[in-house]
């Protein structure tokens, strides 16, 4: 399409040239079809910059009068398609390997964008927003920072410094003078009958009771493959993983290669994502006496490198449930949005475009399993986690019993094997344990239990205000609602109970026991009470005095005020690598500090969450900032640099005295051999050849 014509528009003189004018014509003749409802097209002009919609006299009138914008000469906002080809070689992307920067991101995005433009115009017309911004210079003259340049680089100062929303515009200010699905339309819930609203009887915008906010999952994976930054990260687990027998990935697990067996298509296309989901509450509220509880449901992507699976900028956020109260077994109601794109994304995927190779696939996606915290796995799976049956690994046999203030579960002893001391000892409740139980519950037990209980509508009892009954032997309260994805009904291993809070708990129980907090031990009258009734340990029991009182001895393990302290210094001297312990948690304390507006605080922290997504993808296209990729951590090793390779130049602070000649087994060698193979970059030139080598003889 010949616009030589645009060129004309710089002046005032050669805009009232007949060239001009009938270039200005046919390009209103040809942008006719994009017209929107109002019969508007989007102006081009110098001041409009295709970001207003005009009739088309009035478009005609701005670019006879002030020109049309120099850059816009593909006319992608007014009907032109694409001339990118989508079957990109490996030599047009070599051609491009020099790219970096804004211009790269800008690359990438455009060409992860579908081919299906006709059902994808309002994301086209983003992008190509985006394709103009960045070639759109700041103000005149400025040949370092184009529009969307500056934009992203504000972003990411925002976000690094976490500057408050008063603050950017503040500061933008100041700039500005130096520069220039199917119930949504019901009123009330298709169960409960709540009404969808707040009563609001003086008019105006109608307030929801509730605000689920949901952020589609597709989009995120997507950009993983499409950013030539990540796309190679994607396929690390195929390509370079270690595969010797021990579980350093989720690809090393016997849940992951039993799935790739059970589903031999989906395991056939590496690019395929793998995730887990995560979920827990928190108070933004802390310590204050002041009940709120907020559920984020997070996805985490397993295809990454085990040094990038639990980093923050990999969480992906899927769902921000509200408070103030828990959701308990209504969470399947919220997370239905969540469960319906993972199945479409199982059953038919999603067009995607590969940075790597410059080719396009059909992505799908698959759960692997849930990670939470005990009572959230009762939440999510639908099992009570009190009283005698709250052992799902017990199930219909559980080992529990009445004890003094509570219920006891006293026989687990049957799980250890056979050989183990312990099962010997009288010191647990006084018998040597014989009998030998499975920690593996078969998925056909399970399955069959839910064959034979009741359908039930999910969602808020009017009629019964107290938590959901059993209504499934033995133990269950609901089906949840991952059993709609095909794949989840058989799987082994479906939920992860989360270490960190495991340890946490029994760390604290056992700290506090040896410490002796008051209130907070588990040494209570009770407690020694339950252990004369049972007959054993003796030398804890109570002793009764004349008066009907009873004497605490000293325990065996409480620790004197010089261990105490002693204990304390080794707390103080302990130091762990940035990040080490407790990603998620961690993760939810970034979320509580995003609250800005407590009257708002679920929308607070959605704004600021999509914010610090944007800025932490597009910062990855920074050159010469300092971004969350790039900056130090905060326990940064300051200790010597190595020399040589890429993998030997990290810091590092040696421990202990040197030794140059230090005994290594072969196995050992050889493991160090191969990672140092497939992760140094010095040495993948090589690799292609010797591989491209390999692969000549075999032909």
């Amino acid at each position: 399409m010949d616009n030589s014509w645009m060129t004309l528009g710089k002046t005032p003189r050669d805009r009232l040239s007949q060239q001009y004018i009938d270039g200005v014509n046919s390009f209103l003749t040809f942008a006719m079809t994009v017209v929107d409802r109002s019969g508007k097209i989007l102006c081009p002009c110098i001041d409009c910059l295709n970001c207003y919609q005009q009739h088309a006299h009035i478009v005609q009138s701005h670019l006879l009068h002030r020109g049309i914008m120099q850059d816009y000469t593909k006319w992608y906002y007014h009907g032109e398609p694409r001339e990118l080809n989508e079957h990109i070689g490996d030599e047009e992307m070599s051609d491009n390997d020099h790219l970096d920067g804004i211009d790269a991101l800008v690359e990438d995005r455009i060409r992860g964008e579908p081919r299906d433009t006709t059902q994808q115009d309002e994301e086209v017309r983003n992008f190509d927003k985006m394709f103009s911004d960045s070639k759109h210079e700041l103000y005149p003259g400025c040949t370092d920072y184009t529009l969307l340049k500056f934009v992203i680089e504000m972003l990411n100062v925002k976000v690094t410094t976490n500057l408050s929303n008063k603050g950017l515009d503040m500061i933008l200010d100041l700039l500005s003078k130096i520069y220039r699905k199917e119930n949504e339309n019901l009123d009330k819930g298709p169960a409960c009958q709540t009404p969808r609203y707040k009563d609001n009887r003086t008019g105006g915008k109608k307030i929801a009771q509730k605000v689920l906010r949901y952020f589609p999952l597709t989009p995120r994976l997507r950009r993983l493959y499409m950013s030539r930054k990540r796309v190679e990260d994607m396929r690390w687990y195929i390509e370079k993983r270690v595969n010797d027998g021990i579980l350093r990935h989720p690809a090393n697990s016997q849940e992951w290669k039993e799935f790739d067996l059970k589903h031999h298509e989906f395991a056939l296309e590496p690019r395929n994502v793998r995730l887990g989901m995560a979920t827990d509450g928190f108070n933004h509220f802390g310590n204050m006496n002041y009940n709120y509880s907020m559920w984020p449901v997070i996805l985490i992507p397993y295809n990454l490198p085990p040094w990038l699976i639990m980093k923050e900028p990999y969480f992906m956020m899927s769902l921000l449930i509200p408070g103030p109260n828990q959701p308990g077994n209504e969470l399947d109601v919220l997370l239905r949005p969540l469960v319906d794109e993972l199945k479409e994304l199982w059953e038919e995927g999603a067009h995607t475009y590969d940075a790597s190779c410059g080719m396009h696939f059909q992505m799908r996606a698959a759960l692997l399993w849930t990670i939470h915290d005990y009572p959230g796995f009762g939440n999510v799976f639908g099992w009570r986690t009190k009283g005698y049956h709250a052992c799902y690994t017990c199930n219909d046999e559980p080992y529990s019993e009445t004890l003094e203030s509570k219920i006891g579960y006293t026989n687990h002893r049957a799980y250890l094997p056979m050989d183990h001391p312990w099962r010997r000892s009288c010191s647990f409740n006084g018998k040597i344990e014989k009998r030998m139980r499975s920690l593996e519950l078969p998925v056909e037990k399970i399955n069959e239990q839910f064959d034979r209980m009741p359908n039930i509508i999910l969602g808020k009892d009017l009629n019964n205000k107290k938590k959901r009954p059993i209504i499934g032997g033995p133990n269950w309260s609901k089906k949840s609602i991952l059993y709609k994805l095909p794949y989840w009904r058989n799987k082994k291993l479906k939920h992860n109970i989360d270490v960190m809070h495991v340890k946490k708990n029994i760390s604290e129980s056992i700290f506090r026991t040896l410490l002796g907090i008051e209130g907070k031990n588990k040494d209570t009258d009770k407690a020694r009470k339950d252990l004369k009734n049972m007959g054993i340990r003796s030398v804890l029991h109570l002793q009764e005095r004349s008066d009907g009182s009873f004497d605490k001895s000293r325990a065996f393990f409480s620790l004197y005020p010089e261990e105490m302290d002693g204990f304390y210094e080794f707390l103080k001297s302990v130091k762990y690598p940035d990040g080490y312990a407790a990603n998620i948690s961690r993760f939810l304390g970034t979320l509580k500090r995003y609250v800005s507006n407590r009257a708002r605080l679920e929308g607070s922290i959605a704004e600021a969450y999509i914010l610090k997504e944007c800025i932490t993808f597009s910062s990855l296209y920074l050159d010469g900032a300092e971004t969350v990729h790039n900056r130090r951590e905060r326990n940064a090793d300051c200790g010597e640099y190595g020399q040589g390779l890429t993998i030997f130049s990290q810091t590092a602070r040696p421990t202990g005295s040197r030794q140059n000649d230090v005994g290594m087994s072969r196995e050992l060698r050889d493991i160090a051999q191969w990672y140092l193979l497939y992760n140094c970059p010095e040495l993948e030139p090589y690799l292609d050849c010797r591989n491209g080598q390999k692969g000549q003889r075999h032909s």
